[in-house]
C-alpha cells in the first residue's frame, strides 16, 4: 500500500528544495522571474540568498518527513510555521500600504494557500496514528 504522506511530503520537498536552491544560485533570475516580487523593493542578492537558505531548509525537514513518519508532525509543524508567519508579514504589508493592494490576488497562490495546506496537513498528520 502506498503512503500518500510520503508522496505529498516529498512533493512538497522537492518545492522547497527547487525554490531554495533557485533563489541561492541565481537571486537575480528568481527576483524577476517571480511575480510581485520585484514590486517588494530593490533587489537585495544577500536577502534573496538567505531566504533561499531558509527554504532550502525547510525542503530538508518535509525530506526527512516524508522519509520518517514518526518525525512527521514536527517536520509539518516547522514549515507551517514559516508559511503562516510569512503570510501574515504580507498581509501586513498589504494592510500599511507597502504592498498594492492588488498584491493580495499575486500572494494567494504562492504564499497563502501553502500557510493553509501546512496547516491542515499538521492537523491531519497529528490526528492519524505514525505507523512505527
Amino acid at each position: 500500500m502506498r503512503d500518500g504522506w510520503r508522496i505529498a511530503l516529498a512533493i512538497a520537498a522537492a518545492s522547497n528544495l527547487v525554490n531554495g536552491g533557485w533563489m541561492l544560485a541565481d537571486p537575480v533570475g528568481w527576483y524577476h522571474a517571480i511575480p510581485g516580487v520585484s514590486g517588494s523593493g530593490p533587489l537585495n542578492e544577500h536577502f534573496v540568498r538567505d531566504v533561499g537558505a531558509t527554504f532550502t531548509v525547510l525542503g530538508l525537514a518535509l525530506a526527512r518527513g516524508a522519509a520518517v513518519p514518526a518525525e512527521r508532525p514536527l517536520a509539518i509543524g516547522v514549515v507551517a510555521a514559516f508559511y503562516v508567519a510569512h503570510a501574515l508579514v504580507h498581509v501586513w504589508d498589504v494592510a500599511r500600504g507597502l504592498f498594492p493592494p492588488g498584491q493580495w490576488r499575486l500572494d494567494v497562490l504562492p504564499i497563502h494557500l501553502p500557510a493553509v495546506v501546512m496547516v491542515a496537513a499538521l492537523v491531519a498528520v497529528s490526528r492519524a496514528r505514525s505507523p512505527r
